[in-house]
């Protein structure tokens, strides 16, 4: 778990910028409709679970459990961010994307206790499909190249090359 986190911090540091962006768009009047996609957790986590389980596999060795627990890590980190800061919208009292109407599938405003209730399955339903999209990124891996070190045979077949970079 500690190397994990290690790894994504890359992807922690974009989601508190995306979440920080779309919660600041919103809060600014930025009108949702024009914006919303403009810093999408959604589409950031699962652009991460591919990458990061593509690049784990040819660089750092991953097994496919690894990349899609990776994934799945990813999936419910993000979602906790959104239902966190849909909490903290409603606290403030600030309309921003977190609560918005069509953010939350719904016609018109809905209270906090109906917001709370439908962002609760986003935390299973997304680590799900962050974790098969971990799963497709794995699978992808094996089209990108091999470390030099892999290919002058320096290293054996399954072990892993942390490339070092030295300035």
């Amino acid at each position: 778990m500690a190397e994990n986190l290690r790894i994504a911090r890359l992807y922690l540091v974009l989601l508190a910028i995306f979440a920080t962006a779309r919660f600041a768009q919103g809060a600014m009047g930025v009108d949702y409709t024009k914006a919303h996609h403009v810093f999408s957790i959604f589409i950031l986590t699962v652009m991460a679970s591919v990458f990061y389980a593509a690049f784990g596999r040819r660089w750092r060795g991953f097994r496919l459990l690894q990349a899609v627990a990776l994934g799945a890590a990813f999936g419910l980190v993000a979602q906790v961010v959104i239902f966190l800061a849909t909490v903290l919208s409603y606290a403030v009292g600030l309309q921003t994307f977190f609560n918005h109407p069509t953010a939350l599938n719904q016609e018109a405003a809905v209270p906090l206790g109906r917001a709370i209730a439908i962002r609760a399955p986003a935390l299973v339903i997304f680590p799900i499909l962050n974790a098969i999209a971990g799963a497709i990124g794995w699978a992808l891996g094996g089209l990108l190249p091999e470390t030099a070190a892999a290919r002058a045979g320096v290293i054996a077949p399954g072990e892993t090359v942390t490339p070092r970079v030295v300035v």
